[in-house]
């Protein structure tokens, strides 16, 4: 469709709702891509369904447990990426860019494997492994596709590495980016919520660092926008 603008799916964390993700996709919408966020039913905290279905609740929370099994994770993967591929159905795209946060980053890469229609993909510190350690086959067998991957010092581990480096050992448009005195939930609205939390007494020194680092706000907001924004503007252009 001539003038249409580039197209950008958002996949959140585990668990979480795409609401959580609210600021980094209202700044790349006023740079002029379409953001659509993407809900995970059965994933996301909760799912409000437009009409009644026999047999299905009008409001569906998380299945999502502390103590999910590795079946559920690879479930959980394999269904996100149907989930965006049929946002990709529904619409139209033949083209899109697709980011995401953790569990939602892990999915993002294996689309961008999966579907030709998905030009590049940025993965927001998600594994590239099942929890019983199988590579997935975007780590395996790499992409000829723009690929970041964006981490933090604070929740980097030997699994992150190792999948990470599975990847990074083809070659291809991979790159590695970290973001230092931060940690996982810096990439989405926590980033700013959370230092008000601390600052109103209401989370420890502690509960601050384990969520996004000691890294303040108005270095990581702009930071971690900016990232994103850059990578698809030179891959994604508006």
């Amino acid at each position: 469709m001539p003038g249409r603008r580039p197209v950008l799916l958002y996949s959140p964390g585990g668990g979480d709702a795409r609401t959580m993700g609210s600021s980094l996709a209202t700044d790349l919408a006023s740079y002029g891509w379409t953001v659509i966020t993407v809900d995970h039913p059965g994933d996301a905290s909760e799912v409000e369904f437009p009409n009644e279905r026999p047999g299905r609740d009008r409001i569906r929370t998380t299945m999502l447990r502390p103590d999910m099994d590795a079946a559920t994770f690879r479930t959980m993967i394999d269904t996100r990426v149907a989930d965006l591929r049929f946002v990709l159905d529904t619409l139209g795209l033949d083209r899109a860019g697709v980011y995401g946060h953790s569990a939602g980053g892990t999915a993002a890469a294996q689309a961008l494997h999966e579907d030709r229609r998905i030009a590049a993909a940025v993965n927001l510190e998600g594994y590239l492994d099942q929890m019983d350690g199988e590579l997935l086959p975007v780590a395996r067998h790499g992409t000829d596709r723009p690929l970041l991957l964006a981490g933090t010092d604070g929740f980097r581990d030997a699994r992150l590495d190792r999948s990470w480096a599975a990847l990074l050992a083809h070659s291809g448009p991979v790159t590695r980016r970290q973001r230092d005195d931060t940690t996982h939930w810096v990439f989405t609205d926590y980033a700013a919520l959370v230092p008000q939390l601390h600052t109103a007494g209401l989370m420890t020194d502690a509960g601050r660092a384990a969520m996004v680092g000691r890294a303040g706000p108005r270095v990581t907001v702009p930071a971690v926008r900016n990232l994103v924004r850059s990578f698809f503007a030179r891959h994604m252009p508006v």
